[in-house]
């Protein structure tokens, strides 16, 4: 059972991202003021930082909360995909505000408030299907994981900015089918492998 405090704090949280989101939809994030943020929620300026280190953060635990918990829900190596359909959903409806972000911040600043806990979803996927296929070099999986978090960013980075004209279905369909080609070609090769050892 949660305490009344962290609900309390949670809500606030929730309240103060609401507006930030508002006022994201409307103009880039470096024209954006705790003042204004605050002001939108109706509270004063100090609260902010009882919750928040600084905007940047405040936009961290959006994207944290809202997004990558999507991913989280579904780890395993059979439902990821489920997860990513959700998030690519997530970003459609939240498309201007997704927007703000992309423009408004440095790539290596994105990256840094994803990378960390996509790559830990996708490892713990490509961990699963390596021991299942038997791959015994530790360096694999990293490999794999570091190429389909990279592959993956920018697929959504460039749907995200229009580049790419699919639904979030079909960018799921493809990315699986893909996948699981790697995967029937990579225990081609370790079949091989063993027939091929005296």
């Amino acid at each position: 059972m949660k305490h009344k405090s962290y609900e309390s704090s949670y809500a606030t949280k929730q309240v103060i991202c609401a507006s930030l989101k508002k006022l994201m939809a409307q103009k880039p994030l470096e024209k954006i003021t705790i003042s204004e943020i605050m002001d939108d929620c109706g509270m004063v300026r100090q609260h902010f930082y009882y919750h928040f280190e600084d905007i940047y953060d405040l936009v961290r635990w959006m994207f944290q909360e809202e997004a990558v918990s999507l991913l989280k829900r579904q780890e395993g190596a059979l439902l990821w995909q489920e997860g990513l359909l959700q998030l690519f959903q997530y970003l459609q409806e939240n498309r201007a505000v997704c927007l703000c972000a992309l423009n408004s911040l440095s790539r290596p600043h994105l990256k840094r408030l994803f990378f960390s806990d996509i790559h830990a979803i996708i490892r713990r996927s490509v961990t699963q299907i390596t021991d299942f296929l038997g791959c015994s070099d530790d360096t694999e999986p990293e490999m794999f994981t570091h190429f389909y978090v990279i592959a993956l960013a920018g697929l959504v980075e460039s749907w995200l900015l229009g580049e790419i004209d699919k639904t979030p279905g079909q960018l799921i369909q493809f990315t699986d089918t893909l996948i699981q080609n790697q995967i029937r070609g990579a225990a081609v090769q370790l079949q091989e492998q063993a027939s091929d050892t005296p």
